[in-house]
């Protein structure tokens, strides 16, 4: 990790909240009490800023400095909110194409899918909040700078993320090993969501349980399973052969 994905010390983090830095997530020690303490756990509720309670070793491996039972890290972009997201597509008139990472962990290949759906077009990427890679300096570099275009909206899990995205219309297609239909049989010409998988254990089952359509990418070798950014971008290009054959506009 670069120092200039974290802040460490309560009181520098405070100051960076206070100035708008955008804060991905503050570690604080697991048995961390006193006044400042309350004061940082009261501000980073307030601006809805998310908190792991850590042990000191996590601490420790990120900085030796006096930290003070506290790290910030920060994103070089700020999040967005599918509340905003949403509606706003809609209002433009787009049929909007949205990723959803569930679990995907590895910020190169997090990077890697932004610079696809960068490239396909893609109108926003969807994390969760816990057990997902971050808009850190490594991610962006991985996206080729593309993180800085396409709006990354972190919601609090894949499965609230994705009812909302149901709610409003939005096609939930799956990309999975399980699924009955070829990848191709899947429809991209409506707004649709693809939900991409954790690295090691794909799409949860919670999140499946979602899905209005579960799609199979063809393995014809010896190896289970593409990497997922591999598998993203031949679902995401789908959708653009798709939606260029039905007279879309290139973006």
């Amino acid at each position: 990790m670069e120092k200039s994905d974290y802040i460490f010390g309560i009181r520098a983090i405070l100051e960076a909240i206070d100035s708008g830095k955008t804060v991905d997530k503050v570690l604080i020690r697991r048995d961390l009490g006193g006044d400042l303490a309350k004061e940082l756990l009261d501000k980073v509720k307030k601006y809805d800023i998310v908190v792991q309670r850590v042990p000191l070793e996590k601490l420790n491996r990120i900085t030796m400095k006096n930290h003070q039972g506290a790290i910030a890290l920060l994103s070089p972009v700020g999040y967005h909110k599918l509340d905003n997201v949403i509606p706003q597509l809609y209002e433009d008139g787009k049929t909007p194409l949205a990723i959803v990472l569930d679990g995907v962990t590895d910020a190169r290949n997090f990077g890697a899918i932004a610079r696809s759906a960068d490239c396909a077009g893609v109108d926003f990427i969807v994390v969760p909040e816990r057990g997902s890679a971050s808009v850190t300096s490594d991610a962006v570099k991985a996206s080729a700078g593309a993180l800085f275009y396409v709006p990354v909206c972190r919601e609090r899990d894949t499965v609230t993320a994705v009812k909302k995205l149901k709610e409003n219309g939005y096609l939930i297609v799956g990309a999975s090993e399980k699924g009955a239909d070829n990848y191709t049989e899947a429809d991209f010409t409506v707004p649709v969501a693809i939900i991409m998988g954790a690295e090691d254990t794909g799409i949860s089952p919670e999140a499946l349980k979602q899905c209005d359509q579960l799609a199979a990418i063809p393995i014809l070798g010896n190896i289970g399973s593409l990497n997922v950014s591999v598998a993203a971008g031949v679902m995401l290009y789908e959708a653009v052969r798709q939606r260029l054959c039905a007279g879309f506009k290139n973006k």
